[in-house]
Formats: C-alpha cells, sequence, structure tokens
C-alpha cells in the first residue's frame, strides 16, 4: 500500500472516529443534562404512540436514555457496530442510521402500548445490526459476505432482542430497527458505485 492510501486510510478512520465520538458525546451530553437540569423529563420527547406531538420522537428517542445503565449499555454496540457499518463507505453509517430511526420510530410509534415512551438508540443499534448481517447477501462481494459472517458470529445472539422478552425493554424498536437495517443494506446494495 503507497503512502498516499495509507494516508487516505489513515484521514478516513479519523473520520470515522470523529462522527462516532460526536455522536457518543451528544448521547452523554443529552443524559447528563436530562439528569442533573430537568430531572429525567426530557425522556417525556421520546415515541407516544399514535399521538401527533409523539411523532418528534422517531428523531429525538435515539439521542434520550431512561438512565445511565441504559446509556452505557447502548454506547458500546453503538460505537462498535456503527464503526463495522462505516467499513465500506463512511456515508452508509448515515443512510444505515436514518433508515433505522426512521423505520423503527414508525414502527413504535404505530405499534407500541398506548400511555408509553420509548427512548434510546437500541433501534438504530439493531439496524447496524440487521445491515451488517445482510449487506454480505445483497452485495455479493467477498468483503461484505466476510462481515456479515464475522457480526453473525460475534453479535447473533443480539437477534432475541426483537422477541418481547423484558416488559421494560422495547422489542418494537428492536424489531423494526433490525428491519430498517435490512433495507438499509437492499438500498445501499441496489445504490452502489461499482
Amino acid at each position: 500500500m503507497s503512502d498516499e492510501n495509507l494516508k487516505a486510510l489513515a484521514k478516513e478512520i479519523k473520520i470515522q472516529f470523529t462522527i462516532l465520538g460526536v455522536f457518543v458525546i451528544i448521547f452523554w451530553l443529552i443524559e447528563i443534562i436530562n439528569l442533573t437540569f430537568f430531572g429525567d423529563r426530557l425522556d417525556s420527547l421520546g415515541i407516544m404512540p399514535r399521538s401527533l406531538i409523539g411523532l418528534r420522537g422517531i428523531i429525538l428517542a435515539p439521542f434520550l436514555h431512561g438512565d445511565i445503565p441504559h446509556l452505557i449499555a447502548n454506547t458500546f454496540p453503538f460505537v462498535i457496530l456503527g464503526f463495522l457499518t462505516m467499513l465500506r463507505k463512511t456515508s452508509d453509517f448515515f443512510i444505515v442510521t436514518f433508515f433505522s430511526m426512521i423505520i423503527s420510530g414508525l414502527g413504535v410509534w404505530l405499534f407500541a402500548s398506548p400511555n408509553s415512551i420509548t427512548v434510546g438508540a437500541s433501534g438504530v443499534i439493531f439496524g447496524f445490526l440487521g445491515f451488517l448481517m445482510f449487506r454480505g447477501l445483497f452485495q455479493k462481494n467477498i468483503p461484505s459476505i466476510a462481515v456479515s459472517l464475522i457480526v453473525i458470529f460475534l453479535y447473533g445472539g443480539m437477534v432475541w432482542g426483537v422477541l418481547p422478552t423484558d416488559p421494560r425493554i422495547s422489542w418494537l424498536a428492536h424489531l423494526f430497527g433490525f428491519f430498517g437495517g435490512v433495507l438499509a443494506a437492499k438500498f445501499i446494495a441496489d445504490n452502489q458505485d461499482n
């Protein structure tokens, strides 16, 4: 690999870590501000099913978390799976995040229990998982297939999170986020420049 290629790769990795770092800093700042100044009331901006005002939560919910343990539980998989999502192209991260956020949010808004509020980045995280597991199937190239197999091996157990196993966890956000990631994988494969 030439010096120019190494410099370009180093620059791209720096951009990717900056993007992930900015997201994580925003998550943590919002949670600290929420707990310190708002007594956790910002969580009311999450997804409220079948409520017109609850639609704002589709965009806001991934940046809000129920508490610090919830945020910690989301931070590490967000960074790891988010980075793997960027491996082919950094822009894939934004496409998958968008698809996952919107589809997860709409699924929760349409089907979650009335009078509930859903917050957290796990819908997006499950979107990354769906994308990574299925991109090899849609892109049909050796690197994408290899990443899909590695992710299935390392994170395949997360798929159980799309089932209603714990009433405190929004399995609907996970399920629809995962579906959003699969759709993003198909969209990116259909629109990739070879």
